[in-house]
């Protein structure tokens, strides 16, 4: 009788745990069971996914196309505004935000300039000075810019020309502006120069 009585209870103590796990399991598929599935076909096959899952290459097409968006604003500012050509100059020579290119650089840089923006004017004449990348050094572009950037009060563009001397000395500078200021005017292009656009509440605004 007693042998008996223990087995009763073991027994009870088992569907008792087995309750207890069956409700468990039961509360976690509701759970999943809770969570929106959708089926998913990309390149890789199909497969149900979450609804709110996120592939890589579909954050990384997203983050593109957000930055395409944002440039186009930009060139489309720059037409009325010196200040967001010489960004898009930068832009283009760093490659941030768009693919880079040394020859729309120029181009950006040099119509600010143009417009009369006092920073381009700068930028432009150390550049012709120097060369960049596969562009060489344009003297008398150089002195163009520097004499317009030094006649608006800049000291640096002033000390520039004295070291240089007159345009009939700067084929005899050549190999001084390459060696001592390309690497200086480079690393300006490229991190030095700071923008006068920064992206604020899904529009440009500047500094």
């Amino acid at each position: 009788m007693f042998l008996i009585a223990r087995y009763l209870k073991t027994s009870f103590a088992a569907l008792a745990l087995a309750g207890l796990l069956g409700c468990s399991h039961g509360s976690r598929q509701d759970q999943e069971s809770a969570i929106p599935i959708v089926r998913i076909c990309d390149s890789s096959g199909c497969s149900d996914r979450p609804k709110n899952y996120a592939s890589p290459s579909f954050t990384a097409a997203t983050t593109e196309a957000v930055m395409d968006s944002r440039m186009l604003a930009l060139e489309e500012l720059a037409k009325n505004d010196p200040r967001a050509a010489y960004d898009l100059s930068l832009r283009y020579f760093r490659g941030d935000g768009v693919r880079q290119d040394s020859y729309k650089s120029v181009q950006f840089m040099r119509d600010a300039a143009e417009r009369g923006n006092l920073d381009a004017q700068k930028a432009l004449g150390r550049l012709y000075l120097a060369g960049l990348g596969e562009m060489g050094a344009d003297y008398s572009e150089a002195h163009r810019w520097l004499s317009i950037t030094a006649g608006r009060g800049d000291k640096e563009a002033a000390r520039l020309l004295q070291q240089v001397g007159s345009a009939k000395q700067w084929e005899q500078a050549q190999n001084l502006a390459g060696s001592r200021w390309r690497s200086i005017y480079y690393n300006s292009w490229q991190t030095g120069y700071p923008y006068q656009y920064s992206w604020r509440y899904g529009s440009w605004y500047p500094y």
